[in-house]
């Protein structure tokens, strides 16, 4: 008799869990599909808001039903519901990256190469010159760089909504030439503001830039007022190599196949490690400050892929460039570049350079 009790109290607690389950998949499925359509706008302001009230609608409906059983059994309900949201489902991840728009002339070219042995042909490396007002006048070069001549390779971190969020560029520096540095952005369409939470929901595209170093990082330091930090790396320079023609083969992956930005998955920061870990030969540990972006120096000195020679404290000081190039003006590139690295320590680029887990 006791067995038997004990059987029906936990099928019945099962069912309750069950049903709460279904209730709370109901309520963050329609939360989702919901900002899914707010975001992406398939029908246009008016069409889209009607459609998102008439799934609220639903979906309160189908809750209501649920818990009373009124109308229909459970099983109906939890199959009628599924149905729908399989069909959301179905359109979002249909929804396809295009290489079409009409885009914002920051992004609008597409950076690809050629290249033959060591040298390497860049093709739309971007070169814009910034003015104050935040307009630039439009520049787009063909480059060419000897990838034996790859001395170095620095993290930059960009802090523009607090500290724990940043975006995070990778500049290569070279014996025969100016650096160069990459910035993996989205791709905003004319008049196209940015939206974090826009960037869960498929709104933007995948954009990988190329520039000089006085385009990207100057745009932000000086025109767009933002903390800014330059951190040397200690890399092997086998390693900074295969990390630039990584670049290269993402910039190919690009020109053929658009994608989608991910500000969770696929952003400035998860990208770079996927292809560090890519042309590593050591694993590197997931850790929270790839997603936090703004403490990814923390976690790179944690490896000692930036030097103990110094504290951390002591990197953040000598490494933040805004007091150096804030209150200049008609700045050269070579100028500019000489001035982000003023006071910062050389870095090991030899063979017996390595992170540390």
């Amino acid at each position: 008799m006791h067995n038997t009790g004990t059987r029906e109290f936990l099928l019945a607690l099962g069912m309750v869990l069950l049903h709460t389950a279904f209730g709370l998949f109901v309520i963050m499925s329609s939360i989702w599909l919901c900002l899914a359509l707010w975001f992406q706008q398939p029908f246009g302001g008016l069409v889209t808001r009607v459609l998102i009230g008439i799934w609220i609608a639903f979906a309160l409906s189908i809750l209501s039903i649920y818990i009373t059983q009124y109308v229909l059994n459970r099983q109906t309900d939890v199959l009628i519901y599924v149905l729908f949201f399989l069909v959301g489902l179905s359109w979002y991840f249909g929804l396809q990256a295009r290489q079409d728009r009409e885009w914002n002339p920051e992004v609008a070219q597409i950076l690809s190469y050629e290249q033959q042995d060591n040298l390497v042909t860049l093709h739309n490396v971007r070169h814009f010159n910034w003015h104050a007002d935040g307009s630039y006048d439009e520049r787009w070069e063909t480059r060419q760089f000897d990838l034996n001549q790859i001395n170095g390779v620095n993290i930059i971190t960009s802090y523009w909504m607090g500290p724990r969020i940043a975006h995070t560029l990778v500049s290569f520096d070279f014996a025969n030439s100016p650096p160069l540095t990459f910035s993996i952005e989205i791709r905003k369409q004319k008049n196209e503001e940015f939206s974090t939470y826009g960037g869960f929901f498929r709104k933007y595209e995948l954009s990988l830039i190329a520039a000089d170093e006085k385009d990207l990082i100057y745009t932000r330091s000086n025109i767009r007022g933002e903390q800014v930090y330059f951190f040397p790396i200690n890399m092997p320079k086998s390693e900074i190599r295969a990390l630039f023609e990584e670049y290269l083969h993402k910039a190919n992956e690009l020109k053929h196949q658009p994608k989608w930005y991910n500000s969770l998955t696929s952003n400035c920061t998860t990208l770079v490690f996927d292809m560090v870990q890519a042309i590593s030969k050591r694993p590197f540990p997931a850790d929270y400050r790839l997603l936090a972006s703004g403490y990814l120096p923390n976690y790179l000195y944690d490896l000692n892929a930036i030097s103990h020679d110094l504290s951390m404290k002591q990197w953040y000081e000598i490494a933040y460039i805004n007091p150096r190039v804030s209150q200049l003006k008609n700045i050269s590139s070579t100028q500019y570049s000489r001035l982000i690295r003023q006071g910062i320590p050389a870095t090991i680029t030899d063979e017996s350079a390595e992170f540390q887990n």
